[in-house]
């Protein structure tokens, strides 16, 4: 029991910079004691005690501003930062290693019985006021945006933001090398941000780095085909982008 109650709090240290010590995170953290008091009311739900489960978990709900059913079930190094307004469902499903932010909803949209919560896999991020709605999975390594709506399955490591959730990066790593290579090669750096943050110019000039990641290759593969005919291809310099640079609100 102990060892588990280490692994929990260890986890913390990795990920709120914040936690100082043990003694701290048991005493003051919110997130720390709503899931202490899930793991026993998740118990006797499961011994087919609802009513008093139920009553833990509203207690809980008191003490702490999370909401947690006593049906959902929550793997291992789970954590909840800050906490206020979090609500996870009944059939809510969270793997290991995850964490979620305040004002998270795992919730459903059918007042049918049976799986009407989300699934979240494995390592999964999930920011601050976003809503992950209906029978769906999150699958591992995921990040949601803070305040995203997610009504749709979202695939490993991908980071979905917006209202309605989307994709913006099915496959992080593939995508940032390939638009690495492309902005090295114009000389110009399009990640003043961090690469997963979702700033709207940021997007958009991502998706300009893979258009020309494509026109790259296919004129690559022209001048080929045409020196293969025989045909000579002369080769002009890119043009410099020292002057092309974006310019936040603050600068004038």
């Amino acid at each position: 029991m102990w060892q588990r109650l280490k692994e929990e709090f260890s986890c913390i240290f990795d990920r709120d910079p914040a936690a100082q010590s043990y003694f701290e995170i048991f005493t003051t953290y919110p997130g720390v004691h709503a899931i202490l008091a899930h793991r026993f009311s998740h118990r006797l739900w499961n011994f087919g005690l609802k009513w008093p489960a139920r009553f833990i978990s509203t207690l809980a709900r008191w003490w702490t501003g999370i909401e947690i059913h006593p049906g959902a079930r929550i793997g291992k190094r789970f954590f909840i930062d800050h906490g206020m307004g979090v609500v996870i469902g009944e059939t809510a499903v969270i793997g290991d290693d995850c964490t979620l932010y305040h004002g998270v909803t795992l919730g459903g949209t059918s007042w049918k019985k049976g799986k009407r919560h989300p699934t979240l896999g494995n390592g999964v991020v999930v920011g601050a006021g976003a809503k992950i709605l209906g029978p769906i999975t999150i699958a591992d390594g995921a990040r949601i945006g803070s305040n995203s709506v997610v009504l749709k399955s979202v695939p490993a490591g991908a980071t979905v933001i917006g209202i309605p959730g989307h994709v913006v990066s099915a496959d992080r790593q593939a995508q940032e090398a390939r638009r690495q290579a492309i902005a090295s090669k114009l000389r110009f750096d399009a990640y003043g941000l961090t690469p997963d943050m979702p700033d709207p110019v940021a997007h958009a000039i991502n998706h300009m780095l893979d258009h020309i990641q494509v026109l790259d290759e296919q004129i690559e593969a022209l001048k080929r085909a045409l020196k293969q005919q025989g045909i000579g291809v002369s080769e002009a310099p890119l043009p410099e982008l020292e002057h092309c640079e974006l310019k936040t609100g603050e600068e004038k």
